[in-house]
């Protein structure tokens, strides 16, 4: 349980440290930002875009162990199964976060960047703690 627990925390540390480094990068000037301000269109679609995956993201992560299926599946195999959706939920968040932070650096749109404050604070519901992986793999 302790090297599952560990393999989760290393993708949510890792996440949230490369979407750091891009805030780092951008507001220090050593990436320049605001290269696509002028692409209506494309910006157009990945608002739309973006706005689909962190909402249906963040609702889905949170909401996955619920699942029938989910659950089954984690109390019959426990880490392995654990391991899987749990790297699962936390990519629903954390991956859009990371490109949510980049968009908001390469349009320089707020939009981009609430989105990712909004997974930011969905983040300590799927936090990767010990207790909670234990508490996720019994049944109920």
């Amino acid at each position: 349980m302790k090297e599952t627990r560990n393999q989760l925390m290393a993708f949510f540390v890792f996440a949230i440290v490369f979407a750091l480094a891009a805030v780092v990068a951008y507001e220090t000037g050593f990436l320049e930002s605001g290269l696509f301000t002028e692409r209506n269109t494309s910006e157009f679609i990945f608002v739309s875009l973006m706005e689909l995956l962190t909402l249906g993201g963040v609702f889905l992560a949170l909401r996955l162990f619920k699942f029938d299926k989910v659950h089954d599946d984690l109390v019959a195999k426990k880490e392995h199964a654990l391991f899987k959706w749990g790297l699962l939920r936390l990519a629903l968040i954390l991956i859009p976060m990371v490109g949510n932070t980049y968009l908001y650096y390469m349009f320089m749109n707020t939009t981009f960047g609430y989105l990712a404050i909004i997974q930011l604070l969905s983040l300590p519901f799927v936090y990767p703690s010990m207790s909670r992986c234990k508490s996720e793999v019994e049944a109920e």
